[in-house]
């Protein structure tokens, strides 16, 4: 009778030989690949991450007593996998999946492993539908699809942590699980996000997982990888939509570049290995959407690069704006200028654009980004100059009118509706005769004024997403109103 043996069950023994920092040298493990899942003692954790000569490396992702020289190591035939499930929604959990909330276990519904390979072209669909941020500068000139992966880049500090969380707040209602990944970011800067999605009661439909710069390197490593794990259970066993934010991809990039100096691989540009392009295209691809026969979920990936001075040419931004499908870039010179978000529409692109949004945004922004970027060229030859014609200075005060039209404060996500009726607004003279201070507050009291008149309208916006000729009535009956009592 033939032996059958189970595989999964079987494990191998070996013994540590070596200890630099996060990374251990193990001899004795002959069946092993990369990715498996690795225990030392008793109670510590790694994950392979190659092989040199005689010894397997191995990665620590989580420590409970020092390792040394002769320390028991065991490994089932098994990858690397973490819990996942329906309960993690709301929770806040480290790399590995453990809850750091202090609300007690979570339970989960399955394991799935943290290397899973991307979905095939032929289990993929084209994008449709947009995933809409609340920022009006992005969804009215760089839509973002469901199943996109949009880079968010630029220098230190000037704001895109803060869209990427807006496009997090202003998921509430539409059916998206939302995971915001913390990469190798201060503590401090983890509980701003957190205290946003508290003021916001976003919990209802957010995870939180964190890989903080007090944390492992192991665990900053590994830390996007088991989000994009906790978003596929969504993807692809309930046939949901997930939005994941990556902050940042440049933390991820030090992490790997310091273990693999540590694996003593040849270094490349920059001193990060040659690898590091495959390292995050495994992640990116991971993203799209899903074909009906699989469930027809989706998962849009937000990654955030940070630049150094706006060199969009240096290794990791490039490498990253290759493997996406467009990119968002916040400028110094816009955010020093008091233009917030300060997202440069002449630099950003997204490929997908205008195939995924809203008709009627489609036929009222066709202009809006090219009279925007010729405003702010007019804008920089009228500094140098002395004498203005009238014209000009017309020209000029329509630019600053829609300088003021884009601008939004944080953590104040507008709804795709509302952002028709501006843009129906400015297209039909409202603002024709504004002065720049005056735009923010008559675009409320128009926006109060339509959902206090018009609410059936809104609602029929959000059905069709065109602009029918009851909704156009409606919407210049509620102009004329407003002018009528503004009078």
């Amino acid at each position: 009778m033939a032996l059958k043996l189970d595989l999964i069950k079987v494990k191998e023994n070996g013994s540590v030989v070596e200890v630099r920092q996060d990374v251990v040298h193990v001899v004795g493990l002959t069946n092993c690949m990369n990715g498996q899942l690795v225990r030392i003692g008793s109670d510590s954790e790694g994950v392979i991450l190659g092989f040199d000569g005689d010894y397997v490396l191995v990665l620590l992702v989580r420590s409970g007593h020092p390792i040394k020289p002769g320390d028991q190591v065991s490994t089932p035939i098994d990858d690397f996998k973490v819990p996942v499930g329906d309960e993690f929604v709301g929770r806040r959990v480290n790399a590995l999946c453990k809850p750091i909330d202090g609300e007690g276990p979570i339970r989960e519904s399955a394991m799935y492993p943290i290397f899973m390979k991307a979905p095939g072209v032929l289990e993929r669909i084209p994008l449709t539908e947009v995933m809409e941020t609340g920022t009006k500068i992005i969804d009215m000139i760089k839509p973002v699809g469901r199943g996109q992966r949009m880079l968010i880049l630029g220098d230190r500090m000037t704001g895109k942590t803060t869209v990427a969380v807006d496009a997090i707040l202003n998921q509430r209602g539409k059916g998206v699980t939302c995971i915001y990944c913390c990469i190798g970011k201060s503590e401090a800067s983890l509980s701003r996000v957190h205290e946003s999605f508290d003021q916001a009661h976003a919990w209802d439909y957010t995870i939180s997982v964190a890989a903080t710069a007090s944390d492992p390197i192991g665990q900053q490593y590994l830390v996007p990888y088991v989000a994009t794990s906790l978003g596929e259970h969504f993807m692809y066993e309930k046939g949901g939509h997930v939005l994941v934010v990556f902050d940042d991809f440049t933390k991820h990039a030090w992490a790997y570049r310091q273990i693999s100096l540590l694996l003593e691989r040849a270094p490349g540009r920059d001193a990060y290995p040659g690898d590091i392009f495959y390292i995050h295209s495994q992640l990116v691809e991971r993203a799209g959407r899903l074909k009906p026969d699989r469930g027809s979920g989706s998962m849009t990936h937000l990654p955030i690069v940070e630049t150094q001075q706006g060199d969009l040419a240096g290794y990791i931004p490039s490498n990253i704006v290759s493997m996406t499908d467009g990119q968002i870039y916040f400028s110094t010179n816009l955010f020093g200028e008091g233009f917030k978000p300060a997202i440069d529409v002449g630099l950003s692109v997204s490929r997908i654009g205008s195939k995924v949004q809203w008709r009627a945004v489609k036929k009222l922004t066709g202009m809006l980004q090219l009279e925007f970027v010729r405003y702010k060229e007019l804008e920089k030859l009228t500094r140098i100059k002395a004498g203005m014609s009238a014209e000009v200075e017309k020209r000029l005060l329509q630019g600053k009118v829609l300088e003021e039209l884009l601008k939004q404060e944080q953590n104040s996500p507008i709804s795709m509706e509302d952002e028709v009726v501006v843009l129906y607004a400015l297209n039909h003279g409202f603002l024709a005769d504004s002065r720049p201070e005056e735009v923010k507050g008559k675009l409320a009291a128009l926006i109060d004024l339509v959902h206090l008149n018009c609410p059936e309208l809104l609602e029929e916006l959000r059905q069709n997403e065109e602009m029918s000729d009851n909704i156009k009535e409606g919407f210049d009956e509620q102009i004329a109103r407003y002018r009528a009592t503004a009078l």
